[in-house]
């Protein structure tokens, strides 16, 4: 099969400046223990430059580079920030394999669906830019040349052509054959894959056994190793462990971004968004804090998810300091994009989902409601409370056609009495009124005062639920525009002949 490697140079390097920006350019190395000692397991750039190496013990890079910050190093946190981008991969590859701590293949089958494997491998980069992150990327039908390639070679995409593998490893330097299996070529003073793969299989084979024939065959473009891709896991769930203990907000600013990074583009590459997210603050020594925060639309943006984390977790006062942060998305839903039309941007709904995203978590689920269609006929029982969701706008050439219901008018009743008030009463309130002989109405005494009608629409003729003696109603609605009150709806039943107040325009 087919298959890319993506490498990301020194990733544990990249990765801690991604998630603290204010380390670009600094001396820093991740450190390790190794047999009591504590040893440099990765630098960076500038503290290579001052002579820091990988294996050395920190009082010597200290002493090369006094301003040195170091960090401990966690595989642990290399797999999982490898895991969240291959899942953010998805999307151009159906399946990946960790190869921690700097790298992943891919299922490069889907290729075609790029612009071909030079494609998927210039998207793969894109994507990793986008996330900050500098690679390179090499498509091959083995899984050995793919890795050897993308870590020795110049290119930041080449593809090797099946059959061509022999020829794009024997340039490359004896150390693409890591472990141990590159130490017997080297005393013989080989320096190239190259030189490897000319020696005789059965002398190699004799001289270092069978770790000395697969190394032999992978140097010659040989390798059966299978791919197998990585079980995603069903919760979606990011932790970070803090350096050290936070007793402010900023530091756990950037934990925030970390989580909300990668949360959205696991979401993103799964084609789903996030409706609920838990947030656990595991505090030191003891005690934890979790913060729920509900969306009022799904969504998979990384931005608004660490906007909305940040409201929500900065108000907060711990008795302890805070050593780890955790995120988990306790549900969610298919992600189908957004259709805009030309010239339309995102940024008013963006904008919208905050606000309403901070009522709902600030004030709780119930607070946020809006108002919602029930099968009823009476007007004053149509509606209830629902969970409210912002309207989708309708988009298209179409928009007019179902604003209006299509090309013919909905009803003959004119558009002004068909309008509802914005104000609707739970029961209608009767009214004196004063009525002329032709059964018009004149005025009505509402709160001790007399007021005049000087405008009047309608009637719009309402009944329903015949099938109930005590339900059964025949109304005529008005739009009556009251002196000193204004605009109100107002109905007469068909049982009493009365007036009755049903609700008021604003």
């Amino acid at each position: 099969m087919r298959r890319a490697y993506l490498h990301l140079t020194r990733f544990p390097v990249q990765r801690r400046v991604v998630e603290s920006p204010e380390l670009s350019g600094r001396p820093f190395a991740l450190v390790e223990a190794v047999r009591g000692q504590r040893r440099v397991a990765f630098a960076s750039t500038s503290a290579l430059k001052a002579g820091v190496r990988p294996g050395m013990t920190l009082t010597a890079a200290t002493a090369l580079e006094p301003g040195l910050r170091h960090f401990d190093y966690r595989p642990e946190d290399e797999q999982r920030a490898l895991t969240a981008l291959g899942e953010a991969l998805l999307p151009l590859a159906p399946g990946f394999q960790l190869r921690a701590p700097d790298g992943l293949w891919l299922d490069a089958g889907a290729a075609h669906l790029c612009g071909g494997e030079d494609g998927l491998g210039a998207r793969v980069l894109a994507v990793c830019a986008e996330l900050g992150y500098r690679a390179h990327v090499v498509v091959a039908s083995e899984a050995f040349t793919a890795r050897a390639v993308a870590r020795h070679g110049a290119r930041r995409v080449e593809v090797v052509a099946p059959g061509d593998s022999a020829r794009a490893l024997a340039p490359l330097p004896l150390s693409a054959l890591e472990g141990r299996e590159g130490a017997a070529f080297s005393a013989l003073g080989l320096t190239t894959l190259g030189e490897v793969a000319a020696l005789p299989a059965g002398a190699v084979a004799a001289r270092g056994g069978a770790a000395g024939a697969r190394a032999h065959a992978w140097c010659r473009g040989e390798d059966d190793t299978p791919f197998v891709p990585a079980v995603l896991e069903e919760v979606l769930e990011e932790r970070v462990v803090l350096d050290f203990p936070a007793e402010s907000f900023e530091p756990l600013r950037f934990a925030l971004k970390t989580l909300t990074d990668r949360l959205g583009a696991r979401l993103s590459g799964r084609c789903l968004a996030a409706v609920r997210l838990t947030f656990t603050l595991k505090l030191d020594p003891t005690g934890h804090r979790q913060v729920t925060l509900t969306l009022a639309r799904p969504t998979a943006r990384a931005k608004l998810l660490h906007e909305l984390a940040r409201h929500r977790l900065e108000a907060l006062r711990l008795e302890n300091p805070v050593a780890e942060v955790s995120a988990r998305v306790d549900e969610h839903s298919e992600d189908g994009g957004q259709q805009l039309a030309l010239g339309d941007t995102p940024e008013g709904d963006a904008a919208l989902e905050v606000v309403l995203s901070r009522l709902a978590s600030t004030l709780g689920e119930a607070s946020l409601f809006a108002a919602g269609l029930e099968p009823v006929h009476r007007p004053e029982a149509a509606h209830g409370a629902r969970a409210f969701r912002p309207p989708e706008a309708r988009r298209g050439l179409s928009a007019g056609l179902l604003e209006s219901g299509g090309a013919g008018p909905v009803s003959s009743v004119p558009a002004a009495s068909r309008e509802r008030p914005s104000r609707l009463l739970a029961e209608p309130a009767c009214l004196e009124a004063e009525v002329a002989e032709s059964g018009r109405l004149l005025a009505a005494r509402m709160g001790g005062r007399r007021h005049r009608v000087t405008a009047l629409t309608g009637p719009e003729r309402l009944g329903g639920e015949w099938w109930s003696e005590s339900s059964a109603f025949q109304r005529d609605y008005y739009r009556v525009h009251f002196e000193g009150l204004g605009p109100a709806w107002v109905f007469r039943d068909g049982r009493d002949g009365r007036f009755y107040l049903q609700g008021l325009f604003d």
